[in-house]
């Protein structure tokens, strides 16, 4: 249907006399996209790009050795990140509470190395990384479940958004 006709002079869309509109603000706006099984998640705000993998679509139980399947997923995370033309990547694996916290610690470091390897296999020497493992630390959904610990068993690579040439309120010459 068409857009609803409006009067520029109707008074209750003018301001009273002397009176000024607020500075703009701009507002951070999250965006958050999971796949149906919870398998991959991505987030996008005005500042960042995640993607948040579940270990068990990356990695076969209780290992760092990257599954086959994971190649395509990881590929797909360097294509977006060489569209926003990243330069700094950060690579953080987490696991669950179960085994003990030390253990936790180096497979969610030797996972989130095993990513970073592969992505940095596909976006070049120009890319400054940060790769951590943090165990249970910071948890996304319940470790007193097996679907919530399902979901803290995971690597998120992060980045930057970046702007493109033809992105709006840029100006392009030619």
């Amino acid at each position: 249907s068409p857009p609803p006709k409006v009067d520029a002079n109707s008074p209750g869309l003018k301001l009273a006399d002397g009176a000024t509109l607020a500075p703009a603000k701009v507002l951070d706006i999250k965006s958050v996209v999971e796949d149906l099984g919870g398998e991959e998640r991505r987030e996008d705000t005005n500042t960042d790009v995640k993607f948040a993998l579940q270990a068990e679509v990356l990695f076969p139980k209780d290992s760092s050795k990257l599954n086959p399947e994971a190649n395509a997923r990881i590929q797909a995370i360097a294509e977006e990140a060489e569209a926003q033309k990243a330069t700094d990547v950060r690579v953080f694996g987490f696991t669950d509470n179960l085994g003990s916290y030390s253990h936790g610690k180096k497979l969610s470091r030797e996972r989130a190395e095993a990513v970073h390897d592969r992505l940095a296999s596909h976006l070049g020497p120009d890319v400054t990384y940060s790769v951590r493992g943090y165990s249970e630390d910071y948890p996304i959904a319940d470790n007193g479940s097996e679907e919530g610990r399902k979901k803290n068993r995971r690597v998120e690579v992060s980045f930057p958004r970046g702007t493109t040439d033809d992105a709006p309120g840029t100006e392009t010459t030619g």
